[in-house]
Parts: C-alpha cells; sequence; structure tokens
C-alpha cells in the first residue's frame, strides 16, 4: 500500500535542504553585510576574518545553526559519526575566533585551535561528498536519485581537497600578493560551494524520496524505509 511520509519526516527532509542554502550562501551574506555597514566592499583575508566585524552575529549564528542540525542528523552509522564531529568542529569554528595582529599569546592559541578546526571541519566536508557516492546495505541507493551523480559527488570532493591545498599553499605567497587577491578567502567560497553543490543534490534526492517521486530514468534500488502512514 502506498506510504505518505509524516509531516515531521518532510520537515527534516527540507529543512536539510534549508541548511545547505545557508551553507552556500553565508560567504556572500558576509561580504555583503560588511560592503553595507562599511560604505564599500570589503574582501578580509578569510570567511573567519569577518568574525571581527559588524557581521560577527551572522557568521557565528550560522555556523552554530549548521552545527547543531549536523550532530542532530542521523542516516547510516558512518554517517552519523562524520556529521557529529562535523557539527561538533563547526560550533568550535564559531566560538573560537581567528586571532588578528598583535593578538596576545592566549588569542594565538585560540587562533591557532581555529585553523586546525577549520581544517579538519573542510576535509570532512570533501569525505561527506565521496560517502554521498557510496551505497551498500546500509545505505541503499535512493529510488528517486537520479543516475550519474556519483561523478557530481566525487567531483565535489575533489574540488574542496583542492581547494585545501591552494588555501595551506598559499601561505607561501609574498604577504602583498595575499593582500592584494585573498586567495584563502576563495578558496574557502570554492570549497563551501562545492559542498552546498553536494548537499543539495543529495538533499533534492532525499526529499524526492521521501514524498515518493522516483525519477524515470533512476535504476530500481531498495527503498530507505520511510515513517509515515498509509495513503487512505
Amino acid at each position: 500500500m502506498p506510504v505518505r511520509p509524516s509531516q515531521d519526516a518532510l520537515t527534516v527532509r527540507r529543512l536539510r535542504l534549508g541548511v545547505g542554502v545557508l551553507g552556500i550562501a553565508l560567504p556572500f551574506l558576509l561580504i555583503a553585510g560588511e560592503a553595507v555597514r562599511a560604505g564599500r566592499l570589503v574582501l578580509l583575508d578569510s570567511i573567519s576574518a569577518y568574525y571581527h566585524t559588524g557581521v560577527r552575529d551572522v557568521l557565528v549564528g550560522s555556523m552554530c545553526a549548521i552545527g547543531v542540525f549536523l550532530l542532530c542528523y542521523r542516516y547510516a552509522r558512518i554517517d552519523d559519526v562524520l556529521s557529529t564531529i562535523a557539527g561538533a568542529l563547526s560550533i568550535l569554528v564559531a566560538l573560537l575566533p581567528a586571532a588578528t595582529a598583535g593578538a596576545d599569546a592566549t588569542d594565538r592559541l585560540i587562533g591557532r585551535l581555529h585553523q586546525v578546526f577549520a581544517a579538519a571541519l573542510f576535509l570532512l566536508l570533501a569525505a561527506f561528498c565521496f560517502l554521498f557516492a557510496r551505497s551498500g546495505p546500509s545505505r541503499p541507493r535512493l529510488a528517486a536519485e537520479k543516475p550519474g551523480r556519483d561523478p557530481l559527488y566525487r567531483g565535489c570532493g575533489v574540488v574542496i581537497l583542492v581547494a585545501v591545498g591552494l588555501a595551506l599553499a598559499s601561505n607561501a605567497l609574498p604577504a602583498a600578493t595575499r593582500d592584494a587577491v585573498r586567495p584563502l578567502l576563495w578558496c574557502e567560497i570554492v570549497a563551501v560551494l562545492a559542498f552546498g553543490v553536494a548537499w543539495l543534490a543529495k538533499g533534492q534526492a532525499i526529499v524526492r524520496d521521501a514524498v515518493g517521486v522516483v525519477d524515470p530514468t533512476a535504476v530500481p534500488a531498495a527503498r530507505v524505509p520511510t515513517e509515515g502512514r498509509p495513503v487512505p
């Protein structure tokens, strides 16, 4: 008998999409918000640097919201473990700010922790992208998922890893070049966008699967049991 998912199930799945949109929009919200506040376009060294501007609350609030969702996210066991770690890292990145010039020893230590947690978070986001392309008994492929998306997920993971590598390599550039180009900021934006694309693509399949919409070109696969009630 056809099954209609509960409203709670649909709400969680759509909240997943909302968090993905928030993650993608965050860098642009910070840049635009600070530009409005300052009356001119201001590109800082990194996304984290906006903590020390008038849009700090936007940064902290968004990162904490994303972190709480990741902590509560449940799917297969490996997804649960990675999302719990990623959620904790997201909150730590938000609450432990990057150090500024002239910071004392304590602030420099906090800034180092911020860098470590941020790098670990980006690596976990890349791992998520590769995980999206995997299927097995504990995480069967969704019936509503379009075929051929695995290369998209893997490609997004590769983009994130390349962006992280380039961000680290940019430290070797002269200070004047870094100030002019802001390579770390652009690498972070690219990594966030890549993850957002993979997250939203997977989320779209989950929502469609929840409401029983199956892509006609999709390869038949085992359905994930969905909480719901019989349709009268």
